[in-house]
């Protein structure tokens, strides 16, 4: 078991989810609530990552974080260090590629929401901000877990992006799905096992959760 490059993938996995829960909450709130011009163009483009080769979006980001391109040549000079083959440009590309996993289960849960439930809210003299806190998020909270879940076992497995981007720098950038395709480069059937195993477990209990959580909002929405 290669217990560094775990390490790696929980750290992203976990600074992934923590990032993404705010933003996911406000981009899902305002698809779910409000008239956003070019709401289907916007929502395409958060879906975007679900659709794309991740080697073909791993490719675009490399690009945008290179040396060659201003953002990476501004990271470079602000920092010293690249923002490509590092941990921060691949958190950066690991929020890229799991914002539809983050949004899209937020936005059906807010979409389930009874409409005279927050005006009964705001009839009562709740701000927007306090309806939210007290009404909305604890009636929306499956989905919220169902998108971290999902948001979660995404980071944990994702391969194409996170060699494309982050490479495999041992400690730094080499997740535990880029240890297990060196381990089968290797040879080493008995160790890739292993980890395959523990990615799979992350998988199977991502999955049983966001499904009995959308099946809460479901029956709710019913």
């Amino acid at each position: 078991m290669d217990w560094q490059a775990f390490g790696v993938s929980l750290k992203l996995a976990g600074w992934t989810g923590l990032l993404l829960l705010p933003a996911g909450l406000i981009l899902a709130r305002t698809l779910a609530f409000h008239r956003v011009p070019a709401k289907g163009l916007v929502e395409a483009l958060v879906a975007a990552p679900l659709v794309l080769p991740p080697t073909v979006l791993g490719f675009y980001l490399l690009t945008a974080f290179g040396g060659n391109s201003a953002l990476g040549q501004a990271w470079t000079a602000a920092f010293g260090h690249p923002l490509a083959f590092s941990f921060a440009g691949l958190l950066a590309a690991s929020l890229i590629f799991n914002l539809p996993f983050a949004v899209q289960p937020m936005q059906r849960a807010f979409e389930a929401l009874p409409t005279d439930v927050r005006q009964a809210a705001w009839v009562s003299g709740l701000s927007p901000w306090r309806t939210f806190w007290r009404i909305e998020l604890p009636l929306a909270w499956p989905g919220v877990l169902s998108a971290m879940a999902l948001t979660f076992a995404h980071t944990m497995g994702e391969f194409g992006v996170v060699l494309m981007v982050g490479g495999s720098i041992p400690g730094e950038t080499r997740t535990l799905a880029l240890s297990i395709y060196d381990r089968v480069q290797a040879f080493d059937a008995r160790a890739a096992g292993a980890m395959s195993a523990v990615l799979l477990a992350f998988s199977l209990v991502a999955i049983a959760v966001a499904y009995g959580l959308t099946g809460r909002v479901g029956r709710r929405h019913g």
